[in-house]
């Protein structure tokens, strides 16, 4: 068995600048992977970790240092032996997924033990942008059935940010994210008016690396890592501050990767959410795989993309539906085969 690899680079431009806690985005440039055997081929997509350093050229370098290996026909289990997690090896993984699906005739899903994919309530994401300008983002999201609000670190414009939210959408589940702008000593002011503000979610709080400053701290609301955990070792390592895990495939290298995540953290006793760095639809399809899985969906990248046809297409009532054929093979496929 012999494959032929393929990579292209997708700019992924935002329809509008997005702020977070120390960023702000106007595109998140992605790599993507074609890897092909005799005419069937198979697609992944990533933008990698943009605070560990990932870009198009430093994933793309990843991937062809492997393309020998890739080429001679790797395993999904292999390939997480010779490549580290991140974008680079969620680009091939994914793609091996789908060109498993196609060989097969079987639904990427029902390869991963998925049972048939469900609409999932997605949450939508809204900027940490001036609080004033909360109720405008939030005009366009009168469908949406779930809220992640960004924060900015400043605990006066954060508050006013979730009351601002709540002012206008005062049932809506709602979680905030931090993206690592607080210390530890500020999280209690914080989250007192996240409980009273009935917030549901208060993601990666601090800073990756200071996971230690949260031990003996008995959180009023579940606490989700992000940042801090990447990948499977680093869910064993650092599981024990946190109820929630948010897994995204840029990440942890994969679908595959992802899988055993969602399995170890069940094992420890904890919720499992997806996530996504933007992404086009293709990159959400398998986050969707993933999504079947979790508690928690937050697979709202292409809503923001500038340029993504396919995104009307997958977005209902609050809810995300990414069809089987889209990603792989469809149910036909595999009925045609029995």
């Amino acid at each position: 068995m012999s494959l032929t690899l393929s990579i292209e680079h997708e700019a992924m431009r935002l329809a509008e600048p997005f702020r977070i806690s120390g960023y702000l985005f106007e595109a998140m440039p992605a790599v993507v992977v074609t890897v092909t055997e005799h005419g069937l081929g198979g697609r992944g997509e990533a933008a990698g970790v943009y605070y560990l350093g990932d870009t198009q050229a430093s994933m793309t370098s990843q991937i062809k240092q492997c393309r020998a290996s890739i080429e001679g026909g790797i395993t999904r289990q292999r390939l997480r032996d010779i490549m580290p997690a991140g974008g680079a090896r969620n680009a091939v993984d994914c793609a091996l997924w789908e060109l498993e699906s196609r060989r097969a005739g079987v639904p990427v899903w029902q390869l991963a033990g998925s049972p048939p994919p469900r609409p999932l309530v997605t949450t939508f994401t809204i900027p940490a942008d001036d609080p004033a300008d909360i109720p405008s983002k939030l005009a366009p999201l009168a469908a949406a059935r779930a809220i992640k609000l960004k924060l900015s670190g400043d605990l006066g414009d954060d508050i006013a940010r979730v009351r601002a939210v709540r002012a206008v959408r005062p049932t809506v589940w709602l979680a905030v994210d931090a993206n690592q702008g607080y210390e530890r000593a500020s999280l209690g002011a914080l989250t007192q008016v996240l409980v009273e503000e009935r917030v549901a979610l208060l993601e990666q709080p601090i800073r990756r690396g200071d996971e230690a400053s949260l031990r003996g701290w008995h959180a009023p609301l579940p606490l989700a890592a992000d940042e801090s955990i990447l990948d499977l070792a680093e869910l064993r390592e650092r599981h024990a501050h946190f109820d929630v895990m948010n897994i995204k495939l840029d990440k942890c290298g994969g679908l595959t990767e992802a899988l055993l995540m969602v399995e170890e953290a069940r094992r420890l006793g904890k919720q499992v959410m997806v996530g996504n760095m933007a992404g086009s639809t293709l990159a959400t399809a398998a986050g969707f795989v993933l999504g079947q899985f979790c508690d928690v969906v937050d697979l709202d990248g292409p809503y923001f993309l500038a340029e993504d046809t396919e995104a009307a297409k997958i977005y209902h009532d609050g809810r995300i539906m990414v069809a089987s054929d889209f990603w792989g093979v469809g149910e036909t496929a595999t009925a045609d085969r029995r």
